[in-house]
């Protein structure tokens, strides 16, 4: 899949996020752990935006509905359980979907987008 450079790596230092947009889509890169990650910035339970989702046990949560994702593959972790009772019924507007994750590389001080999600 073809690659986008994107941004200098320096303009991500640890622990911090960054929203860039790649072809079609803003993606969300987040600086954890000593590398690199690239998901879409919107939740896919209803489309808000991610930038603020805390990271926990490895997978982001959306600061909205609190849904969370797996930041390798995406994969839903919690569907919408806030807020307490309601939350179930936001969740049913909405089947499970996964978060889309992006290929990313850093190459000669540049980080590297996909044009599109792996999944």
């Amino acid at each position: 899949m073809p690659l986008t450079k994107v941004l200098p790596v320096g303009e991500v230092p640890e622990n911090a996020r960054k929203v860039v947009e790649v072809g079609d889509y803003k993606v969300l890169v987040i600086h954890t752990d000593g590398r690199f990650i690239a998901v879409d910035n919107r939740c896919p339970h209803m489309h808000l935006p991610l930038k603020n989702g805390k990271l926990e046990d490895h997978a982001i949560v959306c600061p909205f509905h609190h849904s969370a994702f797996d930041l390798e593959t995406g994969n839903v972790k919690e569907w919408s359980p806030w807020p307490p009772v309601v939350g179930k019924a936001l969740g049913a507007i909405a089947r499970e979907k996964a978060l889309p994750v992006f290929e990313i590389m850093e190459k000669d001080g540049w980080l590297w987008i996909a044009d599109k999600p792996e999944n």
